[in-house]
Protein backbone atom coordinates (compact mmCIF):
# COMPACT_ATOMS: atom_id res chain seq x y z
CA UNK A 1 0.00 0.00 0.00
CA UNK A 2 1.67 3.29 -1.04
CA UNK A 3 0.77 6.54 0.55
CA UNK A 4 -1.25 7.65 -1.88
CA UNK A 5 -3.68 4.57 -1.48
CA UNK A 6 -4.15 5.33 2.20
CA UNK A 7 -6.85 7.67 3.97
CA UNK A 8 -5.14 10.77 5.04
CA UNK A 9 -3.97 12.16 6.98
CA UNK A 10 -3.06 9.93 9.68
CA UNK A 11 -1.65 9.74 13.16
CA UNK A 12 1.68 8.17 13.04
CA UNK A 13 2.89 6.28 16.43
CA UNK A 14 6.61 5.62 17.26
CA UNK A 15 7.87 2.71 19.68
CA UNK A 16 10.69 2.36 21.16
CA UNK A 17 12.83 0.38 23.60
CA UNK A 18 11.02 1.56 26.94
CA UNK A 19 8.65 -0.99 28.47
CA UNK A 20 7.16 1.42 31.07
CA UNK A 21 3.58 1.04 30.58
CA UNK A 22 4.16 -1.04 27.01
CA UNK A 23 0.74 -2.56 27.66
CA UNK A 24 -0.91 0.30 27.96
CA UNK A 25 0.70 2.25 24.97
CA UNK A 26 -0.94 -0.38 22.70
CA UNK A 27 -4.16 -0.57 23.94
CA UNK A 28 -4.66 3.32 23.32
CA UNK A 29 -2.97 2.30 19.72
CA UNK A 30 -5.62 0.25 19.47
CA UNK A 31 -8.29 3.08 19.46
CA UNK A 32 -6.97 5.48 17.25
CA UNK A 33 -7.57 5.30 13.62
CA UNK A 34 -6.43 5.81 10.54
CA UNK A 35 -3.20 4.75 12.31
CA UNK A 36 0.52 4.15 10.81
CA UNK A 37 2.99 2.51 13.52
CA UNK A 38 6.81 2.86 13.65
CA UNK A 39 8.39 0.11 15.41
CA UNK A 40 12.25 0.40 15.89
CA UNK A 41 14.68 -2.07 16.42
CA UNK A 42 14.47 -1.66 20.38
CA UNK A 43 11.03 -2.00 20.25
CA UNK A 44 10.64 -5.38 18.20
CA UNK A 45 12.99 -6.70 21.01
CA UNK A 46 10.53 -4.85 23.81
CA UNK A 47 7.21 -6.45 22.38
CA UNK A 48 8.65 -10.06 22.62
CA UNK A 49 10.12 -9.65 25.97
CA UNK A 50 6.68 -8.29 27.21
CA UNK A 51 5.04 -11.06 24.81
CA UNK A 52 3.04 -8.55 23.06
CA UNK A 53 1.69 -8.77 19.71
CA UNK A 54 1.14 -5.69 17.62
CA UNK A 55 -2.56 -7.24 16.54
CA UNK A 56 -6.44 -6.23 17.19
CA UNK A 57 -5.34 -2.87 15.13
CA UNK A 58 -7.87 -0.31 13.18
CA UNK A 59 -8.12 -1.76 9.78
CA UNK A 60 -5.70 -0.19 7.01
CA UNK A 61 -3.00 0.26 9.89
CA UNK A 62 0.40 0.11 8.36
CA UNK A 63 3.13 -0.95 10.33
CA UNK A 64 6.68 -0.13 9.38
CA UNK A 65 9.87 -1.84 10.73
CA UNK A 66 13.46 -0.02 11.72
CA UNK A 67 14.91 -2.04 8.09
CA UNK A 68 16.81 0.70 6.41
CA UNK A 69 19.80 2.79 7.57
CA UNK A 70 17.44 6.25 6.03
CA UNK A 71 14.38 5.30 7.72
CA UNK A 72 12.40 5.85 4.34
CA UNK A 73 9.06 5.21 5.96
CA UNK A 74 9.92 8.89 7.19
CA UNK A 75 8.60 10.76 3.59
CA UNK A 76 4.35 10.38 4.58
CA UNK A 77 5.73 13.33 6.30
CA UNK A 78 6.58 15.72 3.37
CA UNK A 79 3.72 14.40 1.82
CA UNK A 80 1.23 15.15 4.45
CA UNK A 81 0.38 12.24 5.53
CA UNK A 82 0.48 12.59 9.46
CA UNK A 83 -1.51 15.18 11.27
CA UNK A 84 0.16 13.64 14.52
CA UNK A 85 3.05 11.73 15.97
CA UNK A 86 3.00 10.00 18.96
CA UNK A 87 6.06 8.44 20.37
CA UNK A 88 4.27 5.92 23.66
CA UNK A 89 6.45 4.81 25.51
CA UNK A 90 9.87 6.88 24.89
CA UNK A 91 12.80 5.71 26.23
CA UNK A 92 15.41 7.45 27.96
CA UNK A 93 17.71 6.77 25.14
CA UNK A 94 15.04 8.02 22.76
CA UNK A 95 14.39 11.30 24.56
CA UNK A 96 18.56 11.92 24.80
CA UNK A 97 18.88 11.24 20.93
CA UNK A 98 15.73 13.68 20.18
CA UNK A 99 17.13 16.29 22.65
CA UNK A 100 20.20 15.90 20.70
CA UNK A 101 19.11 16.21 17.32
CA UNK A 102 20.08 12.78 16.46
CA UNK A 103 18.09 11.03 13.97
CA UNK A 104 19.29 7.59 13.37
CA UNK A 105 16.97 5.15 13.61
CA UNK A 106 13.31 5.14 12.82
CA UNK A 107 11.85 6.38 15.82
CA UNK A 108 14.08 9.52 16.28
CA UNK A 109 13.86 9.67 12.57
CA UNK A 110 10.13 9.95 12.51
CA UNK A 111 10.65 12.39 15.22
CA UNK A 112 12.94 14.80 13.72
CA UNK A 113 10.69 14.78 10.55
CA UNK A 114 7.80 15.73 11.71
CA UNK A 115 9.31 18.73 13.48
CA UNK A 116 10.73 19.52 10.57
CA UNK A 117 7.04 19.25 8.96
CA UNK A 118 5.48 20.85 11.70
CA UNK A 119 3.18 17.54 12.68
CA UNK A 120 2.50 17.96 16.46
CA UNK A 121 4.06 15.24 18.98
CA UNK A 122 3.06 13.85 21.88
CA UNK A 123 5.78 12.37 23.85
CA UNK A 124 5.39 10.02 26.15
CA UNK A 125 8.92 9.96 28.25
CA UNK A 126 9.57 7.57 30.90
CA UNK A 127 11.63 9.15 33.04
CA UNK A 128 9.80 12.00 34.17
CA UNK A 129 10.05 11.56 37.90
CA UNK A 130 13.01 11.35 40.40
CA UNK A 131 11.40 7.76 41.18
CA UNK A 132 9.38 4.92 39.71
CA UNK A 133 7.43 1.75 39.47
CA UNK A 134 7.37 -0.26 36.42
CA UNK A 135 6.94 -3.45 35.02
CA UNK A 136 9.41 -5.67 33.99
CA UNK A 137 9.13 -8.47 31.54
CA UNK A 138 8.13 -11.23 33.89
CA UNK A 139 5.78 -8.95 35.24
CA UNK A 140 6.86 -7.84 38.20
CA UNK A 141 7.19 -4.40 39.62
CA UNK A 142 10.18 -2.60 40.25
CA UNK A 143 11.54 0.52 41.16
CA UNK A 144 13.69 2.63 38.90
CA UNK A 145 15.43 5.49 39.62
CA UNK A 146 15.92 8.29 36.28
CA UNK A 147 19.14 9.52 36.24
CA UNK A 148 19.75 13.61 36.88
CA UNK A 149 20.62 13.55 32.71
CA UNK A 150 17.30 11.65 32.68
CA UNK A 151 14.89 13.82 33.80
CA UNK A 152 16.82 17.34 32.77
CA UNK A 153 16.76 15.47 29.17
CA UNK A 154 12.71 15.15 29.17
CA UNK A 155 12.26 18.34 30.55
CA UNK A 156 14.41 19.82 27.55
CA UNK A 157 12.32 17.72 24.96
CA UNK A 158 9.42 19.52 26.36
CA UNK A 159 10.44 22.82 25.32
CA UNK A 160 10.76 21.87 21.73
CA UNK A 161 8.69 23.37 19.03
CA UNK A 162 5.17 21.25 18.32
CA UNK A 163 5.76 18.53 21.22
CA UNK A 164 3.76 17.85 23.90
CA UNK A 165 5.70 15.68 26.79
CA UNK A 166 3.30 13.24 28.93
CA UNK A 167 4.32 12.04 32.27
CA UNK A 168 1.51 9.37 32.50
CA UNK A 169 -0.97 6.98 31.09
CA UNK A 170 -3.60 9.50 32.32
CA UNK A 171 -2.01 12.41 30.51
CA UNK A 172 -1.13 10.84 27.64
CA UNK A 173 -5.40 9.90 27.41
CA UNK A 174 -5.54 13.70 27.94
CA UNK A 175 -3.41 14.85 25.34
CA UNK A 176 -4.67 12.15 22.70
CA UNK A 177 -7.96 13.23 23.46
CA UNK A 178 -7.37 17.38 23.23
CA UNK A 179 -5.84 16.21 19.95
CA UNK A 180 -8.67 14.59 18.24
CA UNK A 181 -10.55 17.73 19.59
CA UNK A 182 -8.27 20.41 17.81
CA UNK A 183 -8.42 18.08 14.14
CA UNK A 184 -11.91 17.97 14.77
CA UNK A 185 -12.47 21.23 14.95
CA UNK A 186 -10.13 22.51 11.92
CA UNK A 187 -12.14 19.94 9.81
CA UNK A 188 -15.16 21.82 10.75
Amino acid sequence: MTNSDVKTPRYGWALTGSGHFFKESLELMRELEPLDIFVSAAAEEVLNMYKQKLDQLPPGTRIFKDRTASAVPVGGFYQGVYHTLIMSPTSSNTIAKCVAGISDNLATNVYAQAGKTRVPSIVFACDNKPEDLTEAPRENMVKVYPRKIDLENTRKLGEFEYTTVVESIEELKQALMARRECLKSSSS
